[in-house]
């Protein structure tokens, strides 16, 4: 097989791998939202202080570009090694942390950390993605919904047998995990190409290029966003409001997520045939409609609209990142900092005006309004340039 060939194949056991770390990791980062309910009682919080946890755990999504640079220069693998680990130590005792403040810190703490991987591990993805990126980037956002499909099942099953303070015993599993990641992954090497190119394209010349792009993946992540964290976030809340149980909140939120592994695992490939925008845009039609029908909808018919919304929520992830991987950079860990950073920050920002919002005019009037806030994604999903 010539380098030209190998470079185009898709490496599928290599893209699994990643897609496992991303699995771990996100398995132990989903435990904040089904912890919410128990963290509120306990600390005594209002929504407003409960979105500003999710600022805190975003914040260090402001160091990304330079994590990228870093990345851009080390051997990437050690990044998805052990920062599921680190992730795993701390979600795993948020339920002993006795103060407001010292939640904040551990929240931030694991930022750093998700920061760590989530920057390098799509770029590692790429990088063995050969000429099938939407695939690539489909797979690797597989592990990442899985594990918030099953994360708050997880969760919600520790703190039923062990209660809120016994939660440390997952930690086990976070160690045990991160030793089988260093046994099969500490020999991969996709980052030579990388370390052995001599670069003359700086950091400044990179971002102007793909400016033009990322503005519009701005856009695109405001007017999503406000959907994303009501519904990722703040569901449990939002039924434990209503009905005062933990398990229908989890339920539903393992539910939303399981219907966004079948997104992204489809939409990736699609886009790869019929391109990206036209992906886009159907993703960006779709769930502002299909959430305002779950907002309406009754017991019986909101859980297939949800699974519905989390399917179109979810299936434009492997988009976003197969357009960001689509620019042709000569520093790729940069640009996908960047972008993450971009992803993190609208994030942190809708987060909090949700649990702002929800103290204001109640969850029930935030989820309608985010959803009609939703359709000012199209134009940016219509309009988006072709990367270059």
């Amino acid at each position: 097989m010539t380098t030209s060939d190998k470079k185009n194949k898709f490496q599928f056991g290599n893209v699994l791998l990643i897609s496992l770390a991303h699995f771990l990791h996100d398995t132990y980062s989903s435990f904040l939202a089904p912890l919410l309910p128990m963290l509120i009682e306990k600390l005594g919080m209002s929504l407003s202080a409960a979105g500003i946890l999710s600022i805190v755990e975003r914040l260090p999504s402001l160091f990304n570009p330079f994590i990228g640079l870093l990345a851009d220069r080390v051997k990437l693998r050690y990044f998805i090694i052990f920062s599921p680990l680190a992730t795993s130590v701390i979600m795993s005792l948020l339920g002993l942390a006795p103060t407001y403040f010292i939640l904040m810190v551990m929240l931030f703490t694991m930022g750093i950390s998700a920061a760590c991987f989530h920057v390098p591990a799509s770029v590692i993805a790429r990088k063995v993605a050969g000429d099938r990126i939407g695939k690539a980037m489909s797979w690797y956002m597989i592990g990442g919904e899985f594990a918030r499909t099953i994360g708050p099942l997880i969760i919600l099953a520790a703190v039923s047998f062990w209660g809120l303070a016994g939660t440390y015993r997952l930690i086990i599993f976070g160690v045990v995990a991160t030793a089988l990641l260093f046994w099969r992954l500490h020999n991969i090497d996709v980052s030579q190409e990388f370390h052995h190119e001599k670069t003359d394209f700086s950091s400044r010349s990179a971002l102007r290029e793909a400016l033009p792009t990322l503005i519009f993946l701005l856009g695109i992540s405001i007017f999503r966003g406000l959907m994303k964290a009501s519904l990722t976030t703040f569901l449990p809340t939002y039924f434990h409001l209503e009905t005062g149980g933990l398990w229908r909140g989890g339920i539903y939120l393992s539910l939303l997520q399981l219907a966004g592994v079948i997104g992204v695992f489809v939409m990736g490939p699609i886009s790869d045939h019929i391109g990206r925008k036209k992906s886009l845009v159907i993703t960006a039609i779709a769930t502002p409609i299909l959430m305002l029908l779950f907002c309406y909808s009754n017991s019986i018919t909101s859980i297939p609209i949800l699974m519905l919304t989390g399917f179109f929520l979810f299936a434009s992830s492997p988009i976003l990142l197969a357009i960001v991987q689509d620019i042709k950079s000569k520093k790729p860990s940069f640009i996908n900092g960047i972008y993450m950073t971009i992803s993190f920050i609208a994030g942190s920002v809708t987060v909090f005006l949700v649990g702002f919002l929800g103290d204001k005019i109640g969850l029930d009037n935030t989820y309608k309004l985010a959803a009609l806030i939703g359709f000012g994604a199209i134009p940016f999903a219509i309009f988006m340039p072709k990367p270059k």
